[in-house]
């Protein structure tokens, strides 16, 4: 997480950003990812701890940040994992996490991703989990075509209107994710023909992401119990409940809830109804990595409008091609000079801080800055759905990566330069 030393400069893992970026005229080393390994680890321990001694998997959603070095690092913590692709899930694998702790969620499993899923291990993994009942009958053809055994779980909409962004928001049945609670039957049904071909281990669900109180995400647990006890009065109880993730974090506004409250009360709500033994699951993502990632960028000038009223803006060189979130989502971040803390507000003119791609959305917002401005920000609270998101739009290479752990540069993923990019759009 973002901290600042005795001087003002800001930290991560002990280190000085400035002193892990070349900012020199020349060849600055920015735009920049930089994550604090170590807190991501203990991020996942502290949520593991919300359980208080009852059986779970904190299946990571792999989406957030695929970073190798990340992904190692919470696979060796005892996290599992939960893809929605081929590729995350060989992300995964190549991990080193055992196929049978990941789960494999997404409308639009194609038969080579549902072959690869069935395919590895003695068993395949842990769940690949049914969004419709269409793809019941889908994955019971692959099964069989494969000899093999599929193991899948139900993930259902419980019709719960999570307080989030209206593109985040997924337990309602406009989205297009999980089976509608009246489409149960049918999907039972469709599981009881599959025959050996299919085994159910579990039914979940997944409201939104950015939950900032438990009180939708309890709601949400109380559809699963309620389908679970009813599965158990017919003599076929599941392996485990799933209810989700989508724990918020403080984007400066703050928040209330740590993802370790989300366990524990969902812990104890399973445990009053009678599920004390039954494995929880979860699935977080954004909280296990977002507080511990920061975008550094340099500023490249200032422009100001002398017109009334005045206007500031603040050139870097990150854009929405590197952090697409502002202009996908509305996202604010918080955005601050590298060596020095921010002016408190009121204090110091607000600057749009904008970057260099050629679309009117490359807009990060306005943030005060004092009048001698910094050669470099941070945008802080971009672990998750930064680098994953980014592109290469406008010819502009990937940001930089750089992985901190045991107080000092674990690792650096280096992105092809521009003339690497423009090579590549002139092959042949």
């Amino acid at each position: 997480m973002l901290e600042r030393d005795a001087h003002g400069a800001a930290t991560m893992g002990g280190l000085r950003l400035e002193d892990l970026l070349d900012l020199g005229a020349d060849a600055p080393r920015t735009p920049a990812y930089v994550y604090d390994v170590d807190a991501i680890v203990q991020a996942a321990r502290d949520l593991a701890g919300g359980f208080e001694g009852a059986p779970h998997l904190i299946a990571y959603a792999v989406k957030a940040n695929t970073a190798g070095p990340i992904v190692r690092a919470l696979g060796a913590a005892g996290c599992g994992a939960e893809v929605v692709s081929g590729g995350e899930l060989a992300v995964a694998l190549g991990a080193g996490f055992p196929a049978d702790v990941i789960l494999f969620s997404g409308v639009a499993k194609t038969s080579r991703e549902i072959d690869q899923a069935i395919g590895v291990g003695d068993r395949g993994i842990l769940a690949l989990q049914m969004e419709s009942v269409e793809e019941i009958t889908r994955v019971a053809a692959r099964a069989r075509a494969l000899g093999r055994k599929a193991r899948v779980s139900f993930r259902v909409n419980p019709s719960v209107e999570a307080d989030t962004h209206a593109h985040v928001a997924t337990g309602h049945d406009e989205a297009k994710f999980g089976i509608a609670l009246a489409d149960l039957p049918a999907a039972y049904e469709a599981i009881d023909r599959a025959g050996d071909a299919l085994e159910l281990m579990g039914i979940g669900c997944h409201i939104g992401s950015q939950l900032t109180r438990t009180d939708e995400y309890l709601e949400g647990a109380r559809v699963v119990l309620d389908l679970a006890a009813e599965r158990r009065a017919t003599g076929k109880p599941l392996a485990y409940l799933d209810f989700g993730g989508g724990y918020g974090v403080d984007y400066g506004a703050g928040c209330p809830v740590t993802p370790a409250d989300f366990a524990r009360a969902a812990t104890r709500l399973a445990a009053e109804r009678g599920f004390g033994g039954t494995r929880i699951v979860v699935e977080p993502g954004r909280a296990l990595v977002a507080p511990y990632g920061v975008l550094c960028a340099s500023v490249v000038m200032a422009k100001r409008s002398r017109g009334e009223p005045s206007r500031r803006w603040l050139m870097i060189d990150a854009g929405m091609n590197d952090l697409v979130r502002p202009a996908l989502y509305g996202a604010k971040h918080r955005i601050e000079p590298i060596d020095r803390p921010p002016p408190a507000a009121g204090e110091a003119p607000g600057y749009r801080v904008v970057g260099p791609v050629c679309e009117s959305s490359d807009d990060f917002g306005e943030h005060p800055f004092a009048e001698l401005l910094p050669r470099a920000v941070v945008i802080r609270d971009a672990g998750a759905y930064g680098f994953v998101m980014a592109s290469e739009y406008n010819g502009r290479g990937l940001p930089t990566e750089i992985f901190l752990a045991g107080g000092r540069v674990a690792a650096i993923h280096e992105s092809r330069d521009a003339a690497a990019w423009a090579a590549s759009r002139l092959f042949g």
